[in-house]
């Protein structure tokens, strides 16, 4: 079995606020001690943060529900709740954080300790203490915490590599890696080999050093899901340079120079960004009878290709993976293209601008109105039901307010627009109440 995950859905739930409490002074010699209900403390946050050391998603194998701790009620004598902490998830470097249900680009999280916060807690809330006034001295009024979010988030890992080496299967990439670097990865006489990208880092003559990811065997049709392709094209993006691996022997009867054609066009159809990566041409196994002749061929193919006289030749380069041939030019010539190449950003388009826009916006209706199957009126929204869950139903005074604040939403017009009368039943979640004109 494969030990590494590079996608992944987790649910994500911050912490519920701590409730506000309703209580009073009653200390000897202080006959009007007046309100003294805390607040709440604020529910955790669950925030991603990027840990170096990890190389897979492999840890949200077996656990992909988080959930932070809850906010401390409030006390007697105005003592306000403790504040939970936040809720810190691991995941290494070079993961793309989006939401599941709506696609939408969260955030990148590519540096070590680089830190993102995905679900906020709820706010406490305020104890009596807070609604003290001079018409109400001493109101026995307080509200719950504030529900945490409550998200389902898709993790992406893209690994982080300077180059990258693409290639159709077999043609000696693994072997390639594992010369120029200490990655161990396997290696057989046989198609995908290597069923997940290896990292190697490596070190060129002149002391300059680059990470280098083989990544599994691309094949005609692997942008649209065919072979192993589709599930690691995604690794190619983050690199700066594409080492282009052919086998140059011809050996499986296939035509370097279409291999090299199919390649392209895979890497085009996946991301057409892609292309802007400056590439150089591995001619490999040049060890093998008839590769020098199928060199000069491909040259010769190459060559045809320019339309533009002044452009630079692309890069090729004969080497051999097994006894290690002309391996030393062209890692010197990664690392001087590595050092003219600026990154390419990844998700320029989707990244919102942090301004500040002031205008009108039409917001939907905060509740709406449905039938029950028992002809009770049933009330949802996203607004009503936060500020139901915000009630506290134990204390008569905080009912009435609810009740205020329903009809300020303009609940008692809308449920009388539909034809609700005195004595029918409104449901709110569990809650039930009647209709009163």
């Amino acid at each position: 079995m494969s030990m590494f995950l590079d996608q992944v859905v987790i649910d994500v739930k911050a912490g519920k606020g701590g409730d506000g409490m309703v209580a009073f002074r009653r200390e000897k010699y202080v006959p009007d001690g007046g309100p003294a209900g805390g607040d709440g403390g604020n529910g955790g946050n669950v925030v991603l943060v990027v840990d170096e050391g990890l190389r897979t998603l492999m840890d949200f194998r077996f656990n992909r529900h988080f959930k932070a701790p809850l906010g401390e009620n409030g006390m007697s004598k105005s003592m306000h709740g403790r504040g939970a902490e936040d809720l810190y998830v691991k995941v290494p470097q070079g993961t793309t954080v989006r939401d599941a249900d709506t696609g939408v680009l969260i955030g990148d999280l590519i540096e070590n300790g680089q830190e993102l916060i995905i679900a906020r807690g709820g706010r406490g809330g305020r104890g009596n203490t807070r609604f003290a006034s001079a018409r109400n001295p001493a109101p026995e009024i307080a509200e719950n915490g504030e529900p945490g979010q409550e998200r389902r988030i898709e993790l992406e890992l893209k690994v982080l590599a300077d180059v990258g080496l693409v290639g159709f299967p077999s043609v000696g990439k693994s072997t390639l890696l594992s010369v120029i670097s200490a990655a161990r990865p396997k290696i057989g006489a046989y198609h995908f080999t290597t069923l997940v990208p290896n990292l190697g880092m490596v070190t060129t003559s002149d002391g300059r050093s680059f990470a280098a990811a083989d990544l599994p065997g691309l094949i005609e049709g692997a942008s649209q899901g065919v072979g192993l392709g589709t599930q690691f094209l995604r690794h190619i993006e983050r690199t700066r340079v594409i080492l282009h691996v052919i086998d140059m022997s011809g050996m499986e009867g296939r035509d370097p120079y279409e291999d090299y054609k199919a390649i392209n066009k895979e890497l085009a159809s996946h991301n057409l960004r892609l292309m802007e990566r400056p590439q150089i041409i591995v001619a490999n196994k040049m060890d093998m009878p008839e590769a020098e002749e199928n060199l000069k061929k491909f040259k010769e193919e190459i060559a045809k290709e320019r339309t533009d006289e002044y452009a630079d030749e692309l890069p090729i380069f004969p080497v051999s993976g097994v006894s290690k041939k002309g391996l030393e030019p062209l890692l010197n010539a990664t690392a001087d293209l590595l050092d003219v190449t600026p990154e390419f950003p990844l998700y320029t388009d989707e990244v919102e601008e942090e301004t500040v826009r002031y205008g009108f916006q039409s917001e939907g209706p905060e509740f709406t109105i449905d039938r029950d199957s028992d002809a009770a009126w049933v009330l949802s929204g996203e607004s009503l039901e936060k500020l139901f869950q915000m009630t506290n139903f134990d204390h008569d005074e905080t009912v009435m307010r609810f009740a205020r604040q329903l009809r300020g939403m303009g609940v008692d017009e809308a449920l009388r627009a539909r034809g609700a009368k005195d004595g029918d039943i409104v449901r709110i979640g569990g809650f039930e109440f009647e209709f009163v004109e």
